[in-house]
């Protein structure tokens, strides 16, 4: 058994995805209860495994689409690394592991968050996805869940807005998946993602003008309302950096398709990032 492969097919790399988890917990100003934090950092690792049984479910279903595809030929599965009945026995355990863990030891409610997500996904992995625009969105209910899944963990409310802006930034990171996958694929598009052909660079274009501004003035708003303190307005370059970078990065490199490689690689992104986890930690908990 390729125990390696094994984990390259739940796709760890995209666990950072799951850091929304923390978002109650981090802008309550709740993050030094050990007893909250201890909580919220299992609801996060049953998210991880909760999030790889839907990656290996995609896998096992695009299996032929992905053999096709320049990059994910590579993963463990259409390479041929790992066998398709092997990827179904491991989704079945980590689904098993998930909603025992979740209903034991944490609450039935954190269980039904996963279920939802779960049951969501498979209905994309098998039909949504290739319903124009309801795909991104469904995208988006994804980064939702993770939120909510935290703040029900740890009892903390979430701001409005804060949802909002995890609304809009799942969006914006969706719509350039898709915009990378097209300029990647070009004319083979349609036989990867049936979706890709009902999708535009002009038209997810006009999607981003949109949504890329409201990510910024919803944050904005946050900041002006932050029961924290109104120094959380002093953030807003760092999140204003961080879209300008992205959006230099998808147009130069295309790096859209992959948004876990920009965490990774990209020195000047990470620096404005830990900037912007530095500036909020000091102004919330040192009551700045």
């Amino acid at each position: 058994m390729n125990i390696k492969a094994i984990l390259q097919l739940m796709r760890p790399k995209q666990w950072i995805k799951n850091f929304f988890v923390f978002a109650a917990i981090i802008f309550s100003g709740n993050l030094l209860n050990l007893n909250l934090l201890k909580i919220n950092i299992v609801t996060f690792i049953l998210f991880c495994l909760t999030s790889s049984t839907i990656y290996v479910l995609n896998d096992i279903v695009d299996l032929e689409k992905d053999q096709k595809h320049p990059e994910k030929r590579k993963r463990p599965l259409p390479s041929g690394k790992v066998s398709k009945n092997t990827a179904i026995i491991l989704d079945i355990v980590i689904f098993l592991v998930v909603m025992f863990t979740s209903y034991k030891f944490v609450s039935y409610r954190i269980m039904l968050i996963y279920m939802t997500y779960i049951i969501t996904n498979i209905m994309y992995c098998f039909k949504l996805k290739n319903v124009v625009i309801l795909d991104v969105m469904l995208i988006t209910l994804g980064f939702v869940l993770r939120v909510e899944s935290g703040s029900i963990a740890t009892g903390v409310r979430v701001s409005p807005w804060l949802f909002l802006c995890t609304i809009l930034l799942s969006l914006f990171l969706a719509l350039n998946k898709r915009k990378s996958e097209i300029i990647t694929l070009k004319d083979k598009r349609g036989s990867h993602r049936k979706i890709l052909e009902d999708y535009s660079i002009e038209l997810l274009d006009n999607m981003l003008t949109i949504v890329t501004p409201s990510i910024l003035i919803s944050y904005c708003l946050y900041t002006f309302s932050s029961v924290q303190s109104r120094s959380m307005m002093y953030t807003i370059p760092f999140v204003l950096y961080g879209i300008f970078r992205y959006q230099y990065l998808m147009t130069k490199n295309n790096i859209g398709g992959k948004p876990e490689d920009v965490f990774q690689k990209d020195i000047p992104f990470l620096v404005d990032i830990i900037l912007w986890v530095l500036s909020i930690g000091v102004i919330i908990y040192m009551k700045l």
